[in-house]
């Protein structure tokens, strides 16, 4: 059979990860990004063992550990107190555990190596500029409409193009994500500016009634990102590069332990962001014929268990392992729909799991003084062992790929 052809529409972390997967099973990919360049506007990025296991895989070791921070921890304070309610190893513990680092990560140093290694691969094609306008798929083929350039017929169609995916749309039909009644705003905070000792080289999330605080290190350390959740009605932005109002956020955690004041006053006015957050609810079908979708077009995942990219990660892991099993370009449309069934189950979990959490992080009164109280009764251990446990490569049947 001749070699199989992937058109992705996008290229962001699991457009770009999920080509290089299909490259090295020898496949030919056609990225398609909308933007004028390959980038990413948000800050920072949590990628546990079940992400670092296939992204090494590709042979991004090396270029990953030297932009990423290792932390040696999470734990999760009171918002008021600061005392740790509850904390896990990370570091040379997970490592030892699963083969593979938890790494933290600047969005922007994630792409640039993601398609930096694209760029280098000769099965891959990459072109920006390129926005997806819609697809015909036939028996045989896909024709791909796309703006500002002529794709020649593929084998696949991959939409890898987000929660507002076009791809999807053209499959099932407009259909609108939900407002999950939280918004989220970003910041980065240079390291050296704050006082020595107040962000430990850990991933630390704050607990309050309606909302969280995240903190963690990115840049080798250079860099302290910052993710901080509120419970909100009437603002329902979903930009990333939409700017917020330094007082608004300073209100919203009024109250809180000092050590969250100083890292907001430490931000940077002017590099403030904030986003409505928006999910959808489990798929029943991800795709027809000859045409699929991967990560946040098919499964929008809120990011408070650190695992949306990690899920579009293994997305491309498992698709590659899919298509590399046709023998018969007749086979392609039921590969497909074994990477979907692959996947459907895992993801919603994820999905269901992630909303699940974010209640749990922001319960109030006598649920919020339970919680904590079991959470001091337990032993420290890691929260989502099961997740980190994962192995996308070995999803088909268990044979490595």
């Amino acid at each position: 059979m001749k070699r199989l052809r992937v058109v992705i529409a996008g290229g962001g972390i699991g457009g770009l990860s999920a080509a290089l997967m299909l490259a090295s099973k020898g496949i030919e990919v056609h990225v398609l990004e909308q933007a004028a360049a390959f980038g990413e506007v948000g800050a920072g990025i949590q990628l546990s063992p079940n992400a670092t296991r296939v992204l090494f895989a590709v042979g991004l070791e090396a270029a990953l550990k030297r932009v990423a921070f290792t932390p040696v921890a999470g734990e999760t304070r009171h918002a008021k107190t600061g005392k740790v309610l509850a904390g896990f190893p990370l570091g040379a513990q997970i490592e030892a555990r699963f083969g593979f680092p938890f790494l933290q990560v600047h969005r922007a140093d994630l792409i640039a190596l993601l398609a930096d290694a694209a760029r280098a691969q000769s099965r891959i094609t990459l072109d920006t500029d390129s926005r997806v306008l819609g697809f015909e798929a036939h028996d045989d083929s896909v024709s791909v409409l796309c703006a500002n350039l002529a794709v020649a017929p593929a084998d696949v169609l991959i939409g890898a193009d987000g929660v507002h995916s076009l791809v999807r749309e053209g499959l099932f039909g407009p259909e609108s994500p939900r407002f999950t009644g939280n918004v989220a705003w970003r910041a980065l905070v240079a390291a050296a500016q704050l006082p020595q000792g107040l962000v430990h080289p850990k991933a630390t999330v704050w607990w309050g009634p309606a909302r969280h605080f995240v903190h963690y290190y990115v840049r080798r350390g250079e860099l302290v990102n910052c993710v901080c959740v509120v419970e909100k009605s009437g603002w329902e932005i979903e930009s990333w590069s939409e700017h917020g109002e330094f007082q608004e956020l300073k209100a919203a955690f009024a109250g809180w332990h000092r050590d969250i004041h100083t890292l907001i006053d430490s931000m940077e006015r002017d590099s403030l962001y904030k986003w409505a957050l928006f999910d959808r609810a489990p798929m029943a079908a991800w795709g027809k014929g000859r045409v699929s979708l991967l990560g946040d077009a098919c499964h929008p995942t809120l990011p408070f268990m650190a695992q949306g990219a990690a899920m579009a990660i293994e997305d491309g892991a498992v698709l590659a392992g899919c298509l590399r099993e046709v023998r018969d370009e007749k086979a392609v449309p039921a590969a497909l729909e074994r990477y979907a069934a692959l996947r459907q189950r895992r993801t919603a979990y994820i999905q269901q799991s992630s909303i699940r959490s974010g209640k749990l992080y922001h319960m109030r009164g006598l649920s919020a003084r339970l919680r904590n109280a079991a959470l001091r009764a337990r032993r420290a251990k890691n929260p989502w062992e099961s997740i980190y446990s994962y192995n996308a490569l070995l999803s088909q049947g268990g044979r490595t790929q």
